[in-house]
């Protein structure tokens, strides 16, 4: 059956499949790409506030030196999101970014004491008022969990390479 013998329903949801396909997970790339490597460029401008968080970090980024925690971040964010938004090895860009960010709600983002579910969810939000704020980051997880296990989609460097190959 050819598109123009389909309802225009049909046909709506045929070319939006084909768009789908192309272009469906463009708009994650865009978004956290942007996000971390704003972080990034505030890491790059900025001083080195993880010599007072160091010993939050989770086992084993907490054994290493404050000072190569910070470039070793810094970088992440520097770099995974150009090849976000490349698509250039979106699976282990996206699974730098998660590692950085579990690292980052484990030492920054997840309250430092709670006693209940109903506390631990006060810390849901994106302002910390004394429980945590681990929400957004929670966000960029969810949104990076696609990329992880999808890659990155027909419109992007990884697909260009494999139809090469």
């Amino acid at each position: 059956m050819t598109t123009l013998a389909l309802s225009p329903f049909k046909y709506a949801h045929h070319q939006l499949d084909r768009l789908g396909a192309w272009s469906a997970d463009l708009p994650l790339r865009l978004f956290l790409a942007w996000e971390f490597f704003e972080s990034g460029l505030e890491k790059w401008n900025g001083q080195n506030w993880f010599v007072d968080i160091q010993s939050a970090f989770p086992f084993p980024f907490n054994l290493l030196p404050a000072e190569l925690s910070w470039q070793l971040s810094m970088w992440a964010e520097l770099i995974a999101p150009l090849l976000l938004l490349l698509g250039l090895g979106t699976r282990f860009a996206s699974l730098v970014l998660m590692v950085l960010t579990l690292v980052a709600i484990a030492a920054v983002h997840w309250p430092a004491h709670w006693s209940s579910l109903s506390e631990l969810a006060l810390g849901y939000s994106i302002s910390d008022k004394g429980y945590g704020n681990y929400k957004l980051p929670l966000i960029y997880l969810v949104a990076l969990l696609p990329l992880l296990l999808k890659g990155a989609g027909r419109f992007s460097l990884d697909a260009l390479l494999r139809r090469k190959a």
